[in-house]
């Protein structure tokens, strides 16, 4: 399909300009529709704000409107020219036959009620809707002198007419007489015409009503919450050239087609970035009613893989908020601070595990206390979403996300590093119970001490070393774990065995506290390990 033809006037394209103190972009783009398989021209109007979505129509702008559906004109054949105008279109294609040229200067334009893009209804009384392009090409050449048609504006005209959007030009085109639907019959003729003298020439009378084809506004997205999806739903396969821009209310804009991927590109950047500066100031505002240690860090749209019953992959749109001391996962986003209460899912940021997906470099862990604790979980990568990451949490569980650009994924990475090393300096130790040998334990994680572990009953101290003491670690998957640890005065390795009800919970608990240990004394170190800020930096 090509759609060079629809961008011949420059004017209906154009960069980001200001007005207002706000920033504006303005393009034609598609619209598609995945039902029928037809796209639509539209024009898409972006300000930090709304994403407005106007379509083409023809508007009275003097006069008396009798109706504003249709318009009746009558047209005066020329010797030279004919009716002045071509026609596309026909039942056969599922689509009535529409204007697709009027000729300067001549009977069609000087009416000046009369479009590109007119569906034809009636010609002289015999209605048209349901019929074919010859026989509609038939009926306008055998019409006489004298044709009265009526006419619609067809505000979705599908893409494969190759209807230009600017306004009539000149046309080298002179049809023959065989006409095809797809292609331009020209009624510039003179048709079958019973009257050799030349006829008056067709113009507006003076109480006819003006018209004009403008762009109107049809639909406006607010872009505070929304979420883009480039992909069909539920499944990952992407759209070519194609994403979909849904409002907080669940309002969709459809499917936005562009014409090649670099304008698909710049769109997308251009409301993604317009939706995070949105969250931004959402934040900011709710943060004004949360104490200092229940901020905000960061919140936005992800898509979760679910995994079905049938081993198949789905995909469902899951909002994540980096809150205070935990980690939300909600169906819809919060709006107020009673929404916090109704996430689907909350766990604690020290006992969860954020791991980079789909950006596989040699250095793949962004900490040193994946090789010392051995964690490592690889997943099935069959799916083609490119900017993917996980977060592992309690019992063994993992939830699998993906986000629509690689600067998102950046800003996930960040998030969780900055909202776990907050909470891990704010929480200072973390103590669990644990076992050995039938005795009941207490395992302490502490900031600034490092490893203690004691007895539930007398509180006697057992055993205790700093984090740096730590070589290594393995476990049986289930509930116990060996830590390795290196005797100062010996530099022997002492082996402790521990059994958790939630190993798994305090394994990530025990990274989060040597990350954030590492991060305090060496911060360039652990933005050196950032997966996705060298994947975005390469590229």
């Amino acid at each position: 399909m090509e759609w060079t033809s629809l961008r011949q006037e420059e004017y209906f394209t154009s960069p980001l300009v200001a007005k207002n103190g706000k920033c504006i972009k303005t393009g034609i783009a598609l619209l598609y529709d995945e039902v029928s398989e037809n796209a639509y021209d539209i024009r898409l109007k972006l300000t930090k704000e709304v994403l407005t979505i106007q379509k083409q129509d023809v508007v009275c702008v003097s006069g008396s409107d009798h109706s504003a559906n249709h318009r009746t004109v009558t047209l005066r054949r020329q010797p030279v020219g004919g009716l002045g105008l071509s026609i596309k279109g026909g039942a056969e294609h599922k689509v009535p036959v529409v204007i697709s040229k009027i000729f300067k200067d001549q009977a069609a334009e000087q009416t000046g009620m009369l479009f590109i893009g007119d569906a034809i209804i009636q010609v002289n009384g015999i209605n048209v809707e349901s019929a074919t392009h010859e026989e509609v090409v038939h009926l306008l050449r055998n019409a006489g002198d004298e044709v009265t048609i009526t006419v619609q504006y067809l505000r979705e005209a599908p893409s494969f007419l190759k209807l230009p959007l600017g306004s009539p030009g000149p046309s080298s085109d002179h049809s023959s007489g065989t006409s095809s639907p797809l292609f331009d019959s020209g009624l510039h003729l003179n048709g079958n015409s019973t009257n050799t003298a030349p006829s008056s020439p067709s113009s507006p009378i003076a109480n006819e009503p003006k018209y004009e084809k403008r762009w109107l506004d049809t639909l406006s997205v607010p872009l505070s919450m929304a979420r883009i999806s480039r992909y069909k739903t539920g499944t990952d396969k992407l759209r070519s050239n194609a994403f979909e821009v849904l409002a907080l209310d669940g309002v969709s804009t459809g499917i936005l087609q562009f014409y090649t991927a670099q304008e698909s590109a710049d769109w997308l950047r251009a409301m993604s970035t317009n939706i995070s500066d949105l969250t931004l100031q959402n934040m900011k505002m709710a943060n004004k009613c949360c104490s200092p240690s229940d901020q905000v860090i960061h919140m936005g749209w992800v898509n979760e893989r679910l995994e079905g019953t049938d081993s198949s992959q789905l995909y469902k749109f899951k909002f994540l908020a980096l809150k205070g001391s935990s980690f939300y996962i909600f169906s819809t986003p919060p709006v107020s601070t009673l929404d916090w209460v109704r996430a689907e899912k909350i766990y604690n940021l020290c006992e969860v595990l954020f791991k980079i997906h789909k950006l596989w470099l040699a250095d793949d862990c962004w900490l040193q206390a994946n090789l010392y604790l051995g964690i490592h979980q690889d997943f099935d990568l069959e799916d083609q979403r490119p900017y993917c990451f996980s977060v592992m949490v309690g019992h063994g569980k993992s939830h699998y996300f993906s986000v629509e650009l690689g600067s998102e994924l950046a800003v996930w990475e960040k998030s969780f590093q900055r909202a776990i090393f907050l909470e891990v300096q704010r929480t200072g130790s973390k103590t669990y119970m644990c076992s050995w040998q039938g005795d009941t334990l207490c395992f302490t994680v502490d900031f600034a001490l490092g490893f203690t572990c004691f007895d539930s009953k007398t509180k006697n101290v057992l055993w205790r070393f700093k984090f740096s003491q730590l070589k290594g670690s393995s476990d049986d998957g289930k509930t116990r774990v060996k830590l390795l640890f290196q005797n100062v005065d010996t530099k022997q390795i002492e082996t402790k065995e521990l059994e958790f009800q939630d190993l798994t919970a305090v394994l990530h608990c025990i990274h989060s506290f040597i990350a954030a240990k590492v991060a305090s004394v060496d911060p360039v170190f652990i933005d050196s390990q950032s997966i996705a800020r060298k994947y975005m930096y390469s590229n």
